[in-house]
């Protein structure tokens, strides 16, 4: 019998370690970077694609997904981030970035291919065709460079 208190007080500390316990990996969980932190984390180091659209539904950002499903070798070839940019998830100051610094504007579709360097190389309104997309690539001095080795 006073075994039952211990006990009575271990399950009472279990439970409020497993509701506890989601918090307290949320709240350790790291904050996403911004737009202009993800850019710049990846110049010099990845060839970025930022495909931005209303939602994940809308139909163009659906077709360039399904475009580029089948070219993840391609991609990775060439040293690609294929960055979603959902308008409906970013902050009021990853929007701004996106209109002043990239030339976007919300709500509309758009694919931009910014370089290594960190450079807008090419936009589209329209799904980009990835035959296009690894053309104008493939033309840059940086890739050519990368290729001969």
């Amino acid at each position: 019998m006073t075994n039952l208190p211990l006990l009575f007080r271990s399950a009472t500390i279990i439970a409020l370690a497993g509701l506890l316990f989601p918090l307290m990996l949320r709240a350790q969980a790291p904050k996403p970077m911004s737009l202009p932190q993800t850019l710049r984390a990846s110049q010099w180091k990845k060839r970025v694609l930022l495909v931005a659209a209303p939602n994940a539904q809308q139909a163009d950002f659906r077709q360039q997904q399904a475009l580029l499903a089948s070219q993840q070798a391609a991609l990775a070839e060439r040293d690609f981030l294929v960055l979603p940019v959902l308008y409906e998830q970013l902050s009021a100051a990853d929007t701004q970035f996106l209109t002043r610094e990239i030339g976007i504007k919300p709500p509309a579709f758009a694919v931009v291919l910014i370089g290594k360097d960190g450079g807008v190389k090419e936009r589209s309104s329209r799904p980009m065709q990835p035959e296009n997309l690894f053309g104008t690539v493939d033309k840059m001095p940086m890739r050519r460079q990368e290729m001969r080795k």
